[in-house]
């Protein structure tokens, strides 16, 4: 028999995660012969009906914008990659920090942002949405596919990181601090009440390459999204930090170059400088921290794999660039007013006729806690691709916005 420990095994350093010390799952479950937990964990996000979604949902331009551009399924694959290899660099286990990166966004709605928008407002009186919390409810709740549990049954470490990726939530007592200072989101709390996830420490060395990976992704694909929908051209690009050194770079050693070809050098290069950056920073935390154990990691007064000061700076100027030339050019934002309007007018819908969603989403909702109500309907909306939202609505309503 083949045994999972060594499995695909790779040298890992001491404050990495370690397969066989995994604190286990919440529902019990045998070990397998041929894959570590965090191998599984992979392999059932990718199998879930979240995970396929993602290929119809918004990065920053619609789906029927263009084929060239970024989906939240590819972005996600490129997070992915990159969260491997600053791993790998790190001597920390790949398989969950891929696990991770695939997972970060499975609890995205529609249309992005615009659509998280949508939903956090007028769930405002029954506790909000946030897509970080809708993403550990997507793996813990919504997923229904098992026999025996709700929820992909993922392993403590995968929801550890899926949770605190960004940092602790809580105070040792509990009570939230910096973005949930003023109380944990809905599905968190609710699975609080079932495991206990330490919310006031940090996460692993995995969780945390696998965010800033998240970073990595999309503040270089997104120029090049921006460059082929040309909100932004290439002149632009020399009054942005690093990125204008990068494209100085291309034109001199490569005079007389395509624009597209240009482009995609410019791209490469910034992730390659990014993720050295990262992964020598990060070293330097290690050894100035010098952690014996995941424990140690989790303990940490700071978060040990980030930018260095220089490329935070640079990557500050690459995001408010993005903000007002691409997130916020005139046609994204009227095409993202109109999708707000969109998930608003669905969820007020189908919240005042719950009897209208697929019998699998209302059932246990006669005489229901209008709060519980608003949750499942929240989930059903959230859970839609671009596609199909547009499509109820236009099925729902006489007018739908214009989206093109």
């Amino acid at each position: 028999m083949v045994s999972a420990i060594g499995f695909g095994a790779q040298p890992r350093a001491r404050y990495a995660v370690l397969p066989h010390e995994s604190k286990g799952r919440l529902f019990e479950e045998a070990a397998s012969p041929t894959r570590t937990p965090f191998q599984r964990d992979r392999d059932r996000i990718i199998h879930s009906s979240a995970f396929r979604r993602l290929q119809a949902k918004t990065q920053v331009f619609l789906y029927h914008e263009g084929d060239m551009f970024r989906t939240r399924l590819t972005h996600t694959l490129e997070v992915s990659q990159i969260a491997r290899s600053i791993a790998r660099a790190l001597s920390v286990d790949e398989d969950l920090a891929e696990a991770l990166a695939l997972s970060h966004d499975l609890g995205h709605t529609p249309f992005g942002h615009a659509g998280e928008r949508a939903l956090n407002k007028v769930m405002q009186p029954y506790g909000g949405f946030d897509h970080n919390a809708q993403s550990l409810r997507a793996v813990t709740a919504l997923e229904q596919c098992y026999a025996e549990h709700d929820g992909l049954n993922l392993s403590w470490e995968t929801l550890e990181g899926l949770v605190k990726h960004n940092g602790p939530l809580t105070d040792r007592d509990g009570k939230g601090i910096g973005h949930y200072e003023g109380g944990l989101p809905y599905a968190i709390r609710v699975y609080a009440e079932q495991q206990d996830l330490m919310l006031w420490s940090y996460a692993s060395i995995e969780a945390q390459a696998a965010a800033i990976a998240d970073d990595i992704a999309y503040n270089s694909h997104d120029i090049d999204d921006g460059l082929r929908a040309m909100l932004i051209s290439l002149d632009q690009l020399r009054d942005v930090p690093l990125v204008c050194d990068l494209l100085k770079e291309v034109e001199a050693t490569y005079p007389g170059l395509s624009e597209e070809r240009t482009a995609h050098e410019i791209v490469r290069r910034l992730i390659t400088r990014m993720v050295e950056d990262v992964i020598n920073t990060s070293m330097d935390n290690l050894k100035r921290l010098a952690p014996q154990s995941v424990e140690d990691v989790r303990n940490a007064s700071e978060t040990i794999v980030h930018f260095s000061s220089e490329m935070t700076a640079a990557v500050t100027g690459i995001r408010q660039f993005l903000f007002h030339n691409v997130y916020r050019e005139d046609h994204v934002m009227r095409i993202m007013r109109g999708a707000e309007k969109v998930l608003e007018d669905l969820f007020v819908y189908h919240f005042n006729a719950p009897d209208m969603m697929p019998l699998n989403w209302q059932f246990d909702l006669d005489g229901a806690p209008r709060k519980l109500v608003a949750r499942r309907v929240a989930d059903y909306v959230a859970g839609m691709t671009d596609r199909f939202a547009i499509q109820e609505h236009q099925r729902l309503f006489d007018v739908t916005p214009d989206l093109g």
